[in-house]
């Protein structure tokens, strides 16, 4: 558990610098599914990454104006909604990602990630730091999710090389 926002936000930057890695891949590099991934590509995993970081920008605009947020309520019933309903709802987006020109998903890539970091610095540390359920949460989408998918990544990254 974080005692402050500071060491949160210092702890996810580092954690998804590693993922900075696949901004150097040719586009042909991102759209090679590799059967070590998953049979993810890199343009896959890019955009599952953004994916769940939108979530977490989404719940901290909320939570900069508001105790709660109606985006992490939603996701969370969507979620437990049945016990395929996250595949589903990873499923969607991949789809989404996959079928946007790949200068787009780069260029997500690399503003949502610090979009969502800018957002954390104004949301009242009640709100998100010291609100143990909306520590957890945002912990979830984000370093957490991160050390999940390290594998999928170093993959990838494999593959190219």
């Amino acid at each position: 558990m974080y005692l402050d926002a500071l060491s949160f936000l210092e702890d996810e930057r580092e954690s998804f610098r590693a993922y900075e890695a696949l901004e150097a891949l040719t586009d042909e590099q991102l759209d090679t599914p590799v059967a070590a991934a998953g049979g993810w590509s890199g343009r896959d995993l890019m955009g599952h990454m953004i994916l769940w970081q939108e979530a977490a920008l989404a719940a901290a605009k909320e939570l900069a104006v508001n105790d709660q947020s109606p985006t992490i309520d939603r996701l969370e019933a969507a979620w437990s909604a049945s016990p395929d309903a996250g595949d589903r709802m990873n499923d969607e987006a991949m789809a989404r990602f996959r079928a946007m020109p790949v200068s787009d998903v780069r260029d997500q890539f690399r503003t949502v990630a610090g979009e969502l970091r800018g957002y954390l610095t104004v949301v009242p540390e009640s709100r998100w730091i010291k609100h143990s359920t909306h520590q957890e949460w945002f912990f979830g989408e984000t370093i957490e999710h991160y050390e999940e998918h390290e594998k999928e990544l170093a993959a990838i990254l494999e593959a190219v090389s």
